[in-house]
């Protein structure tokens, strides 16, 4: 597969007004997309948008050049990332377009791509909007312009997709919940949802300003809502982030549930509901815990690399319908097409209603080992994961764990560090062998 010059793994993201997060390059993006996606099918696609205040520039460039190419847009405003995808498909739209930079902070901005169905673009499509992105803008006659419609029952249509998700049975009217939204895309959402679902509601980060998203707030930053969780005596807390695709709990005491003992609840639910199909994928970072926990169950697990997207890749693979990373990424087949925060969290509470127990009491079930990460930094073109002297480190961490807990050292994507990850039953052993590789790893870079 060729390389990309422009896509990552997620879109295309950078800081606002640096290249290419410029209104002159997401012009021209909007119409090498739309020259790609108007060869074929209904010549329309949504864009949907954050809380960010670069999001207005962002979304008049992608409109303008759409529009050059003749291609409709549908503007849905600000929309969760799982919002998008599922209206995407909804309106039969060629795309969805996502102007966010998810759990980043407010001065950086991305852009990513849903296809039809809702999923991330084919590779091939990606490639043809690069290839376009190298061509000379131009422009189609006025009268095939594209025209633009703001679609104004948006987050209604999202609302009650959401709902549906959650068994009629059921109700939430027992349940007093906390609800973070980063002062992001899920403000006008999120509560809501829980609140139509019969929940007292009490919203934190629902007031967005432009600058504040995912500001010591949201899933990325849990203090938040443990202490208002605490102090309303609520029944649990659910954090999402700045465009909805991560979820992190909270239970009555405040103790903060990631992503993976959120999957390890749905798994266990669905096991005891009969509805459990497949094993469960998590990624190198998921605990330990989660995969003893599952074993347990006799449910399978597998991991994948870091990124929603290599567990959406492996869940596809394996004909499985539930995966997670630890960092609140929740993806269930059964239910949506990507990561959904709200989804996942309606998932997590109907096992709660359906045991009649508390949040509290149903991630007993699994024990989250101590996991400390270790960052080294590291210059130059050496490897040091090759050096002879971190293989024999890590060997003898491995014998002193024998079969306990494990052993993790990946390269940074983003930055010049090795990781440098240790799981086992015991901080202070797991404290002690994580120094020992870092210091090995340290004396060979």
């Amino acid at each position: 597969m060729s390389a990309r010059k422009y896509f990552g793994t997620d879109g295309i993201r950078g800081l606002v007004g640096k290249y290419p997060i410029t209104p002159d390059f997401v012009m021209k993006l909007g119409y090498a997309a739309g020259k790609v996606l108007a060869a074929k099918g209904t010549k329309k696609v949504l864009i949907g948008k954050d809380t960010r205040i670069s999001g207005y520039m962002l979304e008049s460039a992608l409109e303008a050049g759409f529009s050059a190419a003749g291609v409709n847009i549908g503007l849905l405003g600000p929309m969760p990332t799982p919002g998008i995808a599922y209206l995407t498909k909804t309106f039969r739209a060629q795309a969805g377009i996502v102007i966010s930079a998810s759990h980043n902070p407010y001065y950086d901005n991305g852009i990513k791509f849903f296809s039809q169905d809702g999923q991330k673009l084919p590779d091939d499509i990606e490639l043809a909007i690069e290839a376009e992105l190298d061509k000379e803008m131009a422009c189609v006659e006025s009268a095939k312009l594209g025209k633009a419609n703001r679609i104004e029952d948006a987050a209604g249509r999202y609302i009650e997709f959401c709902k549906s998700n959650f068994p009629s049975r059921y109700s939430l009217s027992q349940l007093t919940i906390v609800v973070d939204c980063a002062h992001g895309a899920t403000y006008h959402i999120a509560p809501n949802v829980f609140r139509e679902l019969g929940a007292k509601v009490i919203e934190i980060g629902a007031q967005p300003n432009g600058t504040n998203i995912n500001d010591g707030c949201g899933a990325t930053s849990m203090d938040a809502i443990s202490k208002a969780v605490v102090e309303h005596n609520a029944d649990l807390g659910i954090a999402l982030d700045g465009d909805g695709d991560r979820l992190m709990m909270v239970d009555h005491t405040g103790y903060v549930l990631d992503g993976d003992e959120c999957v390890y609840v749905i798994a266990r639910n669905d096991i005891q509901s009969g509805k459990m199909q497949g094993g469960v994928v998590g990624t190198l970072m998921s605990n330990m815990g989660l995969e003893i926990a599952l074993a347990d169950m006799d449910v399978p697990f597998a991991r994948s690399n870091v990124g929603d997207r290599y567990v959406m890749e492996m869940l596809k693979e394996k004909g499985w319908q539930l995966g997670a990373e630890n960092s609140g990424h929740v993806i269930n087949l059964k239910h949506t097409s990507t990561g959904d925060g709200i989804i996942a969290a309606l998932n997590v509470l109907t096992a709660v209603c359906k045991s009649d127990k508390t949040l509290h009491e149903l991630r007993q079930g699994m024990t989250m080992l101590p996991q400390l990460l270790v960052n080294v930094r590291f210059e130059g073109n050496t490897d040091p994961l090759q050096a002879e002297s971190v293989l024999a480190s890590v060997k003898e961490v491995n014998q002193i764990l024998e079969g306990r807990g494990r052993v993790l050292l990946r390269k940074s994507g983003t930055e010049p560090l090795i990781r440098v990850m240790v799981e086992g039953p015991d901080l202070d052993e797991v404290t002690s062998l994580a120094n020992s590789i870092a210091d090995a790893v340290k004396q060979a870079s």
